[in-house]
């Protein structure tokens, strides 16, 4: 008998401690259920990191159909440029010696000035001329916008997985849990919520946010009230932008590679947890990131990591099936 369950074998623990197969290893029971303890949480904490890098851009999804009601598929590269420029400004310091701190808070700073400002001209080029045309219009250039900004992004750099250098450091204090949680996931986690407190109070308590509430609430009236409902959507898309690209940023040091296609992976994931949670919601946007993360962390972990969509997605479709506005959203009232 052995004390300690080893790590290489997570599956076969499992199985043998919930259906009663004979496990591969033998090990003392409570030193089974010590280890499944463990993973669990391993598993939980994973799936609050991936929900919180999906929330970081479902927010942009959310918050741009809440006020125009388009959804911006361009949005995802948005996240993948946001990674990139990171991955530009931080090699480039880390080869002129500048210390960490510093290579954070400038990289920080430049990818999300960067992104905003592709947030913003997507807005003007491909969004704005198209405000008054038929719903399909827009959702057309919205996916025209991403493959552009994704072969852009092809051709400017290469079609290689790049190496991501590690800008989050390992905690001491985070040592006794380093086989649970491990510095990157806190980190994640601490920016992703303070980044919706900041935003949550943004929204309330700022002009510009009462103004992006009353656009939401109706455009029209946001107008005869004075409200510059243009200078309103273009804040929209720069805040959504810049939520991206700090989620850029975050995911990039996490794995620690790179690639151009990042950004439509996770733009498909953010806009399903929306979607799931309700889009047009901000609180709706977290909750289902949270919900999609958890299940695809556990669904990885327990079942196997082929079958991560197949679950996130069943997920969406019965949300769909049986509550269409989301979990947290309100669905649509017609007038007869």
């Amino acid at each position: 008998m052995v004390s300690r369950c080893p790590k290489q074998e997570p599956l076969a623990l499992v199985q043998a401690l919930v259906f009663g197969n004979k496990p591969v290893i033998p090990v003392e029971p409570s030193a089974l259920r010590r280890y499944f303890m463990d993973y669990f949480f391993e598993l939980f904490c994973s799936g609050l990191t991936r929900g919180a890098i999906y929330a970081m851009i479902a927010l942009g999804y959310t918050m741009v159909y809440g006020i125009i009601g388009l959804i911006n598929f361009a949005h995802g590269e948005i996240y993948m440029i946001g990674a990139f420029t990171s991955f530009l400004v931080a090699t480039v310091l880390s080869i002129y010696g500048f210390p960490l701190a510093a290579i954070v808070v400038v990289t920080g700073i430049s990818a999300a000035i960067w992104s905003s400002a592709y947030g913003y001209t997507v807005e003007k080029i491909a969004y704005k001329p198209l405000r008054h045309a038929p719903r399909l219009t827009p959702l057309i250039s919205a996916i025209g916008m991403s493959i552009l900004l994704q072969n852009y992004v092809l051709l400017a750099q290469t079609s290689d997985f790049l190496p991501f250098p590690k800008l989050i450091p390992e905690f001491a204090f985070m040592e006794p849990v380093a086989h649970i949680i491990g510095s990157s996931d806190l980190v994640i986690l601490a920016t992703t919520t303070l980044s919706m407190l900041l935003l949550t109070l943004f929204i309330k308590f700022t002009r510009l946010g009462k103004a992006m509430r009353a656009t939401a609430q109706d455009k029209t009236m946001a107008l005869l009230v004075g409200i510059n409902v243009d200078r309103v959507i273009s804040a929209t898309f720069i805040v959504g932008s810049l939520l991206a690209a700090i989620g850029g940023l975050l995911i990039a040091s996490h794995i620690g590679q790179i690639n151009f296609a990042i950004g439509f992976i996770a733009g498909i994931k953010a806009f399903t947890a929306a979607v799931l949670g309700g889009i047009g919601s901000i609180p709706g946007a977290v909750l289902g990131s949270l919900i999609l993360g958890l299940t695809e962390s556990f669904a990885t972990g327990y079942v196997s990591s082929d079958y991560e969509d197949v679950f996130a997605f069943s997920l969406l479709v019965l949300i769909l099936i049986f509550k269409p506005s989301g979990l947290l959203g309100r669905a649509d009232t017609g007038k007869v």
